[in-house]
């Protein structure tokens, strides 16, 4: 399954090739392949490559949220092209309760593009994701540039607001089961059994 990242948060049109995630079945979890520009700004994070590092979104980075509406329960995704990553598991609204957790995942570049690949283990993901969203941002200062899947329409923005990626009400459905197969059945996770 693959989706385009096309708009700004605003729903502007972006003004390069569009960013390009690519879900597929992997071994014991979900593929997840993101190949697009490589802007290189701002600068690489100091954390080593395949390894988590914490405020990874304040650097050139992917993001991807998997979303259980009925519970407010997530999963955020996030891969940055000098491979560094960040998992964070949310029960409610920007409530992490498990972050920097491993997973394997590389990333090249080569001049003005970049390509990870990630694999999701099942174990992250809340029971009966349902709706998903998927973001891209790069630059510095005022040229920060925030991207959206689904973006928030322009009639919706206030005077004065800023980019949020937390507006779970601005996310899509989405079936793990269209990539996974009719009769595949979501693994149990323990890392979810304590959450409502």
């Amino acid at each position: 399954m693959e989706f385009l990242i096309q708009h700004t948060w605003d729903s502007n049109p972006v003004n390069h090739d569009p960013l390009r995630i690519l879900f597929s079945p992997g071994e014991g979890g979900l593929n997840m392949e993101v190949c697009g520009p490589f802007f290189n700004e701002p600068a690489a994070p100091a954390g080593q490559p395949g390894q988590p590092f914490p405020g990874l979104w304040d650097y050139e980075v992917v993001e991807s949220f998997f979303l259980d509406s009925t519970t407010d329960n997530y999963l955020e995704v996030e891969l940055c092209p000098h491979g560094q990553h960040l998992i964070l598991l949310l029960s409610g609204v920007r409530q992490a309760f498990l972050q920097q957790l491993p997973m394997v995942f590389t990333a090249t570049s080569t001049g003005e593009r970049w390509r990870g690949e990630a694999l999701l283990p099942w174990s992250y993901f809340p029971p009966n994701v349902n709706k998903m969203n998927s973001y891209a941002i790069h630059g510095s200062g005022e040229k920060r540039v925030y991207e959206a899947l689904y973006s928030i329409p322009k009639e919706d923005i206030v005077e004065g607001q800023k980019p949020n990626f937390h507006r779970l009400e601005y996310f899509q459905s989405f079936c793990l089961q269209s990539i996974m197969g009719e009769d595949w059945v979501q693994p149990v996770s323990d890392l979810w059994k304590e959450k409502p």
